[in-house]
């Protein structure tokens, strides 16, 4: 008997599902991301002579919730914890400059509403740099 020989078939990975699997999730990771530029820059101002003195106007601000729910802005203590206080605070203290990153440091058993009162005045003023402050919790390491 006279048997033909085939020839075999190269066994072949198929590329295109594979590179269109690559780009799918390289199109996910960068709409997903969210890129943040930071950048300061430094400088010295000139000193002068004049008798008119200039509030100065904070770096950053920081926004401080008791327990009890009462709140303090750069540490001075508001005189009640209505939005049209926190409000008014806000904007004699950053001078109207919302670009000032503003950091919010609640007690752990501070009510969340009151957490949520300080972050929809500070959006309603134009505040973009919001930082919610945490610490670490030692027994968890």
């Amino acid at each position: 008997m006279n048997f033909k020989i085939r020839p075999r078939a190269e066994p072949e990975v198929n590329m295109t599902s594979l590179i269109d699997v690559v780009l799918l999730l390289l199109i996910f990771f960068m709409v997903s991301t969210s890129f943040v530029k930071q950048s300061q820059i430094t400088i010295r101002l000139p000193a002068a002579d004049s008798t008119v003195v200039v509030e100065e106007v904070p770096e950053h601000l920081e926004i401080m919730i008791t327990e009890q729910g009462t709140y303090l802005i750069n540490g001075r203590e508001l005189i009640n914890s209505r939005p049209e206080t926190i409000r008014n605070a806000l904007q004699k203290l950053s001078g109207g400059n919302t670009r000032l990153p503003l950091t919010i440091s609640a007690d752990a058993n501070a009510r969340h509403q009151h957490v949520i009162t300080a972050m929809d005045v500070a959006g309603k003023l134009g505040f973009v740099k919001i930082n919610i402050a945490t610490v670490n919790d030692p027994t968890e390491q």
